[in-house]
Formats: C-alpha cells, sequence, structure tokens
C-alpha cells in the first residue's frame, strides 16, 4: 500500500543542513489504523506531507499501491492525491467564502464530476456527519467540530483509499475532539487507512499500531492491540 524506502527530506537553514527526516524505512498496510507521535519538531508532520506528496523527499523511495511517487510529474502526483489520498488539518483549512455545501463539493468540482453526480454524494456526505441544518452556512457560521466535520466530509467525497490527519482535534473542545475521531475511526472501519499525526497520547493509543519519532527518525513502531 505505502512503502518508504531510506527517505531522506533536509532542508537548508542559513549555513545549516536540517535533517527533518533521516532514512525512514515504512511500510503501511491497506486499512491500517496508525498514529504518529514525537515531540515538535521530530518530522512527524513532514512525514505526513511527504505521503500527500505535498512535500518531496530529498533522496530514497516512496511506493504507493506499487507506483514509484517518487517519479511522478506534478500532473501525476496531482492526479494521483486527488483519486486517492484525503486530508484533514487541525486548522480546517476550508475557504471562508463557500458554504460547508461548496466546500465539501470542491474535490469533486475540480476532479471534473458532472453535477448530477456532485450534488448526490454531497447530500450523502451532508447526511452522513448530521451537517444537513449547516449546508447552507459558511465556515465562520460553524463552530470548530462542525468545520471539522466539514472537512472530513470534503476529504472523503472521492473516496480515497488514504486519509492523513494532522493533529485533527488539536483545536476542538473535548466533546467535539470525541465525535471527530469516532467520524475518523468509522471511515477506518470500512476500509480507509488511516494516519493520524498527534501529540494526543490518549488519541495515540485507540490506533492499532503506533510509532514514534525522534529527531526525524523513527524510534519505535509497536502494536496497540491487546
Amino acid at each position: 500500500m505505502i512503502k518508504l524506502e531510506r527517505i531522506h527530506r533536509d532542508f537548508q537553514v542559513g549555513d545549516q543542513t536540517v535533517h527533518a527526516l533521516d532514512d525512514i524505512n515504512l511500510q503501511i498496510e491497506q486499512g491500517e489504523y496508525l498514529s504518529v507521535m514525537g515531540p515538535s519538531g521530530s518530522g512527524k508532520s513532514t512525514l505526513l506531507n511527504l505521503i500527500g506528496m505535498l512535500d518531496h523527499a530529498t533522496s530514497g523511495r516512496y511506493l504507493l499501491n506499487d507506483r514509484n511517487v517518487t517519479e511522478m510529474d506534478e500532473q501525476q502526483e496531482a492526479l494521483t492525491r486527488n483519486q486517492h489520498i484525503g486530508f484533514v488539518f487541525q486548522a480546517f483549512h476550508l475557504i471562508p467564502r463557500l458554504t460547508a455545501q461548496e466546500n465539501i463539493e470542491l474535490p469533486l468540482l475540480l476532479a471534473g464530476i458532472d453535477a448530477a453526480t456532485r450534488q448526490h454524494k454531497v447530500e450523502q456526505a451532508i447526511n452522513a456527519l448530521n451537517l444537513t441544518d449547516r449546508a447552507l452556512h459558511k465556515p465562520d457560521q460553524l463552530s470548530g467540530g462542525q468545520r471539522q466535520r466539514v472537512a472530513i466530509a470534503r476529504a472523503t467525497i472521492t473516496e480515497p483509499s488514504v486519509l492523513l490527519a494532522d493533529e485533527p482535534t488539536g483545536n476542538l473542545d473535548q466533546q467535539s475532539g470525541e465525535d471527530v475521531i469516532q467520524i475518523l475511526e468509522a471511515l477506518n472501519q470500512k476500509g480507509i487507512t488511516l494516519i493520524v499525526v498527534t501529540h494526543d497520547s490518549h488519541l495515540g493509543k485507540r490506533s492499532t499500531r503506533a510509532i514514534k519519532m525522534v529527531d526525524g527518525r523513527i524510534q519505535s513502531d509497536h502494536s496497540n492491540s491487546g
């Protein structure tokens, strides 16, 4: 499914080279629920961005569904990302001028899906995430939990095989955070590969597999089951 081989990601800061990812070897199977933990600056978000093709390795090889991502051009990357990967961020990243419904519809519009299919899929997503009475509201008219549900609907509207969540509960109160995690876990139970970056040890323990990163390296990789 996802295979990272000897991945390095270096940044130049002044005259110093920062090793954000340092010799990462990682394999994630379809349908896994993986949490990525570690202190700030450990490389968690860099790893997530690389898996999501928002960033590129300095060296190493990344395979997604047996395709070598590191050899793709920008157009191939964009198409692969749109077809296979969904993103949920701590800051939601909704478009302020669009309604909840329009934000959810956007990936389908960009993918060239016809209007009737878009309407059907968006209605299904809105109903599934209990957003019916908020569909025509803009982000500034929604609570944090509602915004994150809109973001999840937008991330999954194209039926991706991988869902990447970067601190998805970071801006939410405890109850809203619990609701969001239950939604993400329900998607995982339907077969979506779920990868969650979090500082929250409670959330990290809910995944079936957890890795801890320190200084750009994977310090530990273990199962949470049992």
